[in-house]
């Protein structure tokens, strides 16, 4: 039993650490820059030009549809690989299949249903 919670100590231990990396490197940072704040400092900046006319602005939302699907077929590509390796191993071969294909049909309706309401036309 005392191994079992030892590999549950370690990943816990790790995180803390994580997490006590962060703050102290927030809480230097905060200690050591200057505050010296100006009417320039606080104005809004972006890519180097000045702002002008009002804050809003209309966007196209087609691009972050075409990085959303990217990040959804990366995603599959990081589940398909371990399944590879693992499909070989005997005894997984049958329950494997059975499971990466409930994945990948999952998938393949997201990517029909975007499909069919016209998300991947680029006009």
């Amino acid at each position: 039993m005392p191994d079992y919670f030892h590999g549950y100590a370690v990943v816990g231990l790790v995180a803390v650490v994580g997490v006590l990396f962060v703050a102290v490197a927030f809480g230097a940072g905060r200690l050591l820059r200057p505050v010296v704040p100006t009417p320039e400092k606080l104005l809004t900046y972006e890519c180097g030009v000045d702002p002008v006319g009002e804050g809003w602005a209309h966007t196209r939302i087609r691009y972050y549809v075409y990085a959303f699907l990217y990040v959804v077929f990366a995603v599959d590509s990081i589940f398909l690989f371990p399944w590879a390796t693992v499909f070989a191993e005997p005894g997984f071969g049958g329950v494997t299949l059975v499971e990466m294909f409930v994945f990948l049909g999952f998938l393949a309706v997201g990517l029909l249903y975007a499909w069919k309401k016209g998300v991947l036309a680029w006009t």
